[in-house]
């Protein structure tokens, strides 16, 4: 344990933040490190609990007490080791996980949870800064192949560990860089790009082969695929946006929220994007549907395009404060009020509000007609989505030059790959396959990440793709050495 009245001593110091006025005038990074004596300090918190349900939270497995020991106790490269037997990319989680472990940490029963995201974040940024990082072959080659379509986060961490394992992996991408959401969903503000170039090359050494440019079912068929190697696993995420069936969605300046972040992601990079195609808050009166981490990113990258205002809807009522009765500790929050740091950066946020319709003039969208909505609650204080009714009276307009609808995925994209291989697909339209074997319906072909599960967060992206390896692992070579970690869904 590192200090056994650490947290008695020390409050919780929260992730640390540019000034807004500072970071607007940008897309660097908005989160800003710890000096080493408050990561020691920040460790010293961690009461290394008999059942440290930080574990558990995490769905990686993360042995947190641990690495907050070795932290405490300066043992700074041996923290960076046990966080890597569990995490191929701590930067990625350390900087956009919601840290579901801190809402399973034990101390957050009845007080402030310890700060283990930015520890973890911590723990790798140094480990890169000192050189600890560094790239590990395997002893020799199996002389089997793999491919893994979609280079997001579950591919890349199925893509080192099964070359880990020694398989020869080509990662395709059907865009011009590798990374998926990481390099095109998130902003540079949140994730700036030269971390996932950095850990790409470590990749590369390794001797993981990167195709980009290539769009798998388009550009190269499925049966080609088959053909050319011994195991293929399916990464390609959940792209199918959910739409809005309104009358005005055919208005121009209505686009989906991936559109309009994509471009500015390019923009960043140095790319150019052709003025007509060009999606700008500038100027506008900007409308986020959505309130998730994709709308929250929208607002961001609106505010740092100079908009005139941002508003962002929800159609739900606000959620409370702090943890509700209907996820009691340890589970995960997320029926929760929270504050991104593109929220707290300005805007308008809306609740209970349902969309009737857009309005427009000369083909372009320039208002939106909501009406507040009601429901009915469950015992534990739920509001009960069929239970939703306007409230008579209650429509009003929103002024709206630009709306992005950030309302969340519905699975993968089936034209092309998935229907060309014949996978079978769930109930909710995603690739079938279970978190034991990732199989699917097809010998030799399986699946991991978003397109099996759904959208979902980096942290069980990268879970999943771990997983899966072991799992491709085993079907080629008979059994796996790979470490294994069991599934809390």
């Amino acid at each position: 344990m590192a200090d056994p009245r650490g947290f008695l001593k020390f409050p919780r110091a929260g992730t640390p933040y540019r000034p807004v006025e500072e970071r607007l005038e940008d897309w660097r990074l908005v989160q800003r490190d710890f000096p080493p004596d408050k990561s020691r300090e920040q460790a010293a918190r961690c009461m290394d609990c008999g059942i440290p349900f930080c574990n558990n939270g995490c769905p990686l497995g993360n042995v947190i007490p641990d690495f907050n020991d070795l932290v405490f106790r300066d043992k700074w490269e041996d923290a960076l080791l046990r966080l890597h037997s569990t995490n191929n990319f701590p930067e990625f989680t350390g900087l956009v996980c919601p840290a579901p472990c801190e809402q399973a940490c034990v101390l957050g029963i009845n007080a402030s949870p310890v700060a283990i995201k930015q520890i973890e974040w911590e723990i790798v940024r140094r480990g890169f800064e000192e050189g600890w990082v560094r790239p590990v072959k395997p002893e020799r080659r199996t002389g089997r192949s793999v491919a893994v379509v979609g280079s997001g986060p579950a591919g890349l961490a199925a893509a080192q560990q099964l070359s880990c394992a020694g398989h020869t992996v080509t990662l395709f991408e059907k865009n011009d860089r590798i990374g998926g959401l990481l390099r095109y969903g998130i902003p540079d503000f949140k994730l700036e790009k030269w971390l996932i170039d950095r850990r790409l090359a470590q990749l590369r050494e390794e001797g993981v082969f990167f195709q980009t440019g290539v769009h798998v079912g388009v550009d190269l068929s499925a049966r080609d695929l088959r053909k050319g190697f011994d195991a293929i696993l399916l990464c390609t995420g959940a792209e199918r946006a959910r739409d809005l069936p309104v009358p005005g969605r055919e208005l121009g300046g209505v686009h989906f929220a991936m559109e309009f972040l994509t471009q500015q992601n390019h923009r960043v990079a140095g790319d150019e994007v052709d003025a007509g195609d060009a999606i700008l808050a500038t100027g506008k009166h900007v409308v986020v549907l959505g309130g998730g981490d994709t709308g929250s990113d929208c607002v961001g990258t609106s505010h740092r395009q100079q908009a005139a205002s941002v508003t962002s809807i929800e159609l739900l009522p606000q959620p409370p404060q702090g943890r509700h009765l209907s996820e009691p500790w340890p589970l995960s929050m997320k029926y929760t009020f929270s504050v991104s740091s593109s929220h707290a950066e300005g805007g308008e946020r809306e609740y209970a509000l349902a969309t009737k319709s857009l309005v427009g003039r000369d083909g372009r969208v320039k208002a939106l007609r909501a009406v507040r909505v009601d429901f009915d609650r469950d015992a534990e204080d739920r509001p009960l989505m069929n239970t939703m009714r306007e409230v008579p009276g209650s429509e009003f307009e929103i002024p709206a030059d630009l709306v992005l609808l950030a309302m969340g995925f519905v699975g993968p994209v089936r034209e092309g790959l998935v229907t060309d291989l014949g996978v079978e697909l769930d109930p909710r339209g995603n690739v079938r396959a279970d978190t034991r074997g990732f199989a699917t319906s097809e010998p030799g072909v399986f699946a991991a990440g978003d397109a099996r599960r759904g959208q979902s967060l980096v942290v069980w992206a990268q879970w999943e793709g771990r997983e899966a390896a072991r799992a491709v692992d085993e079907y080629l070579m008979g059994a796996s050495r790979l470490p294994a970690r069991n599934a809390y869904v």
